[in-house]
């Protein structure tokens, strides 16, 4: 279960947004993985990303894209869940995670999930 001593999340208000910060995130091929599949997958925890780095580096690249306000995430049990915050960026960037997703789906694959049977997400996907 997360500390109850942990960071908050932090989460930019849509007003926020830095586009040069999002930019800079999507920059990286694991972070875009990760943007591609949750645009995909939504609700997804943490723990269902195939890892090809370690569990530190994937934490900092979640951050990295929470902090930039691509994604949103929250604690359900000992769980975080990320969503992609598609209706924010629209509204700030109309148009723009279209494009990147457009882009993307030649350069990256999502990544394989096996929590796809969980029960206590399945729910949050639908």
């Amino acid at each position: 279960m997360p500390s109850r001593y942990a960071s908050p999340l932090i989460h930019p208000d849509v007003d926020d947004f830095d586009l040069f910060a999002i930019m800079s995130a999507l920059t990286d091929t694991t972070r875009l993985t990760i943007v591609v599949t949750l645009a995909s997958s939504p609700g997804l925890a943490c723990s269902g990303f195939t890892q090809d780095v370690t569990a530190s580096v994937l934490t900092r690249h979640f951050r990295v894209l929470r902090e930039s306000g691509l994604i949103r995430q929250h604690d359900i049990g000992i769980r975080r869940i990320n969503t992609l915050r598609k209706d924010d960026l629209d509204q700030r960037f109309p148009g723009l995670i279209d494009l990147v997703l457009k882009e993307a789906a030649g350069r990256v694959v999502p990544y394989v999930t096996p929590a796809d049977s969980d029960p206590v997400l399945a729910p949050q996907r639908r």
